[in-house]
């Protein structure tokens, strides 16, 4: 079997040389290769596939699964717990490492299919000429040199420099973003000329729409666009998400922590306290096991899964995990322009006579819309030279709208949809206009005459010629126009100054003319309309920007994230759409002939203040989000295309387009918006912060727990007491409370001002200074309870087992009282809202209370933890006590920025 890749050839601007010359280095011809040459060039070139990449196997990927400081304290907390013969807790604890080992495991294994999605874009089979006959072989048997032939509906099989064409346009979208498929050329182009405008080349995996056209291969394998991009790709480093450098900072500071109180405690005890190693080792695994949070890593997950089906249910699907959480803390959002931030469906908003400049409201192919003059909806049917513009629209046009389950779909052309869209908001009927006025005959779009015409007969015996098409083209082809129901000498300067006008305006602009003939005139000939035509007017047709996309953008604003647009269209098209959008403050875009002139040092000076970059290669793209991430941000970039996979591997959150999108695109990406909308991101930037702000209040719920079980074996040991809570116990509490109770903090609603605040610090701690600060008070307010209890049911001649019972029952009370402050970090709860705003907390309250009954009375749980049953009166002394901590907490709440302020000044 032959190698994939033996020799790439030179990338050379094939672009900038004319075809002839092309032929001449390539060793060539239009009759193709000699045979004896393919198979030499095929053992020098290798086949046209894209080269497989050296991956790791499925065991390394499933080790490094387990390469995390938390892991490690999981399984220290698992060995402890065997230790211990505590085989259920062992179990529970090492399968939350296995399922999250399994579900990073499966997640990699994801990623990595975006290159094998790459590799399935090149075509299948090719047309070629070899030896001046035309045979049909598979695409992976070409070699440079080869002649190729393409017509519409054909993927391009390699990098082709093309020397023949016949009106042949080519969907490039996946490659440059470009909106509408790219007319082509066999005529040299610049040698500075980005992707999007090299018309003489045809690249590999971009599709044939219309025309025919042959070219020879100047590119293969791994040396195509397409294969220059999957290289990109491989070498991409993806990111580790803020999430988990937080966790994994957290686990190595809560690990040190809980070393240095276990060894503390163990000294203490032998050294001060005299006993014996054996009893003060059994204290400190004790301490251990009350300090390390079991729970919480289960808590993260499940919290994060929560957010995935949240974001699902808001048309945000999630590849991957942890970029639930990064999602909040994004404060730059890299957009593509087409189908994200536009309806990807071209609309006429403009029409402009010899008299008048009306504009056209509604988007896309629905036809309900209103013709505006002067700020008034008007009557088409009563503006003459409006309704002939529309009937030209129509009848010079070879596309189809039509309604279908509801939603009105394009069969053609974009820009000829839009056309014909015009034509029914002015209330014509297109079958019955096609059968008033019958076509017999057209010139169909070249892109060598850059116009189309068609020749139509009414039943009265009068012919008419309408034509469409570029307007420089057909000014020169009018000698009048049309004004007020009289044709008139045209005025050359006003059209060109109204193009100019609408150009400036991001519009895409087309001409429209007529000239009447004879009954007898059948067919229609290029000298028919070479000269002597009336001009109608222009059209400005724009992809329009979504009104919620609008909307979002000014939603990521007010949450301090920066939008910016990056796109293959052109500057002034770009910037029209960002002006719509509120994209920017009007300065100019930056386009990728600029940014090639740039080194890395000077394009992150440039890149914070452009919001607006058009023309833009997947190069560009790549270093445009490098470039961010280096000044700090936290960067999620949309894209549909293949050329955007680079970009969205290595963006911290990658967005790829679900309806449009490519599949290599989808699998570089950790989303998928299943309605290729921006105002889904924003919801699901809203979504991101939520479930971050759950993160933390599951934290700062767990670690109080175990706070206070550690210092209340650190207060026995230091006091000379019994300890007043037993490890077993212990993991009853840590068990009881995180199915329970912090689990129905995962269910929170964003909290009012989530999209109000700017994003957070990508380098902020998962725990701040005030984190710590109220995870210390909480401890030490449960310590006093809690060990208080104790210490007063003990004096009050209880046995040891007795006030346990009441330790934990008032350790589990506190947490449940402390839930209700945890749900507002910093505001207070004292609301409706903040007291009976998430369902999930009552409930768990409830069934956190049901367990310690059955805890304190059931004699099976007696028998299993030494729980004894407890007395009514013990139970008024244990729920008032536990109460303290709401109160205190909310007391705390009010009074801390006070003092915060009182110590900045």
């Amino acid at each position: 079997m032959r190698r994939t890749t033996v020799s790439d050839p030179p990338r050379v601007p094939w672009h900038t040389i004319d075809p002839e010359a092309v032929f001449e280095q390539l060793g060539t011809g239009p009759e193709g290769l000699p045979l004896d040459e393919v198979e030499s060039r095929l053992e020098r070139y290798g086949l046209n596939q894209l080269p497989q990449p050296r991956r790791r196997g499925p065991l390394a990927r499933l080790a490094d699964q387990f390469n995390n400081l938390l892991i490690y304290v999981l399984l220290g907390a698992a060995l402890v717990t065997a230790l211990l013969a505590h085989w259920v807790d062992t179990g529970v604890i090492l399968g939350v490492v296995v399922i999250n080992a399994l579900i990073g495991f499966l997640q990699e294994g994801k990623a990595e299919k975006a290159l094998d999605a790459i590799r399935g874009l090149l075509s299948p089979q090719a047309t070629v000429i070899r030896a001046g006959r035309r045979q049909v072989l598979a695409a992976e048997h070409l070699v440079p040199g080869d002649v190729v032939v393409l017509q519409s509906g054909d993927k391009v099989p390699a990098d082709l420099r093309l020397f023949r064409v016949r009106d042949l346009r080519i969907e490039e979208a996946s490659l440059t973003g470009e909106s509408v498929p790219v007319e082509k050329a066999a005529t040299a182009v610049e040698p500075d000329a980005v992707l999007g405008d090299r018309s003489s080349m045809a690249y590999a995996s971009t599709l044939v729409t219309y025309g025919q056209g042959a070219g020879v291969v100047v590119a293969t394998g791994a040396g195509t666009e397409i294969g220059h991009i999957s290289a990109m790709l491989g070498q991409v480093q993806t990111l580790t998400t803020p999430l988990l450098k937080q966790i994994a900072q957290f686990g190595r500071w809560l690990t040190a922590a809980i070393l240095l109180l276990g060894g503390f405690t163990f000294l203490f005890g032998v050294l001060l306290r005299d006993y014996s190693a054996t009893d003060m080792f059994l204290a400190a695994v004790g301490l251990v096991v009350a300090a390390i949070p079991e729970g919480l890593p289960a808590i993260i997950t499940i919290t994060l899964a929560i957010g995935v089906q949240r974001m699902a249910r808001r048309n945000g699907i999630i590849r991957l995990l942890p970029a639930v959480e990064t999602l909040g803390a994004v404060s730059v959002i890299c957009s593509d322009k087409t189908g994200t931030l536009t309806r990807n469906e071209m609309t006429v908003q403009a029409v402009v006579t010899a008299g008048a400049s009306y504009g056209v409201t509604g988007v896309g192919y629905d036809p309900h819309g209103a013709v505006i003059l002067d700020g008034r909806d008007q009557d088409p049917a009563g503006q003459p030279e409006l309704n002939e513009i529309a009937r030209a629209a129509l009848l010079c046009n070879d596309a189809q709208v039509r309604e279908r389950d509801g939603a009105w779909q394009l069969d053609g052309d974009p820009t000829e949809g839009a056309l014909v869209t015009l034509a029914l908001k002015c209330g014509l009927d297109a079958d019955y206009q096609q059968q008033l006025l019958p076509r017999a005959d057209t010139i169909p779009f070249e892109s060598e005459h850059r116009f189309m015409a068609t020749l139509h007969h009414d039943h009265a015996g009068h012919g008419f010629v309408y034509l469409k098409g570029a307007p420089e083209k057909v000014l020169e082809m009018c000698t009048r126009q049309r004004r007020d129901g009289e044709d008139l000498p045209i005025d050359p300067d006003y059209w060109h100054g109204r193009v100019l006008e609408l150009g400036r305006n991001g519009l895409r602009t087309l001409a429209l003319a007529f000239r009447p003939t004879g009954d007898d005139h059948r067919e229609l000939a290029f000298a028919d309309v070479d000269g002597g035509l009336t001009l109608l007017g222009l059209v400005g047709i724009i992809d329009p920007p979504r009104q919620e996309a609008i909307e979002a953008v000014a939603r990521c604003r007010s949450a301090g994230i920066r939008v910016k647009m990056i796109t293959g269209d052109h500057a002034v098209t770009a910037m029209a759409i960002a002006g719509q959008m509120g994209i920017g403050d009007g300065s100019a875009a930056l386009t990728g002939a600029e940014l090639e002139h740039l080194d890395d040092a000077a394009l992150c000076q440039r890149v914070g203040g452009v919001d607006v970059f058009a023309r833009t290669s997947p190069e560009h793209k790549l270093r445009l989000v490098t470039a961010l991430q280096a000044e700090g941000q936290v960067v999620a970039m949309t894209g549909d295309g293949v050329n955007d996979a680079p970009a969205l591997k290595r963006s911290n959150v990658g967005v790829a387009m679900g309806r449009k999108g490519t599949e290599v695109a989808k699998e570089a990406a950790e989303m998928v918006l299943a309605d290729d909308n921006f105002a889904s991101i924003a919801h699901a930037v809203e979504e991101g912060r939520t479930v971050y702000d759950n993160i933390k209040k599951s934290i700062l719920f767990i670690l109080p727990t175990n706070g206070a079980e550690a210092l209340i074996l650190v207060a026995a040991v230091v006091l000379g007491r019994s300890l007043p809570i037993t490890p077993v116990q212990i993991l009853w509490v840590n068990m009881i409370t995180a199915v329970t109770l912090a689990l129905s903090l995962a269910f929170e609603p964003p909290e009012q001002d989530v999209m109000g605040r700017p994003p957070r610090r990508a380098e902020e701690p998962i725990l701040s200074r005030f984190l710590v600060w109220r995870i210390i008070f909480v401890s030490i307010i449960a310590v006093i309870g809690s060990f208080g209890l104790f210490i007063y049911e003990r004096q009050a001649g209880m046995d040891v087992e007795y006030a346990r019972t009441v330790a934990v029952n008032t350790l589990v009370m506190f947490e449940a009282f402390y839930l209700l402050n945890t749900r507002y970090i910093d505001r207070s709860v004292l609301s409706r809202e903040g007291l009976l705003g998430n369902r999930y907390v009552l409930y768990a309250i409830v069934v956190v209370v049901l367990f310690q009954l059955l805890y304190t009375y059931l004699p099976w749980m007696q028998l299993l933890f030494q729980s004894r049953p407890l007395e009514g009166m013990t139970w008024l002394r244990i729920v008032p006590v536990a109460a303290s901590v709401f109160v205190l907490v909310e007391m705390e709440k009010a009074l801390y920025p006070y003092l915060r302020r009182r110590g900045s000044s």
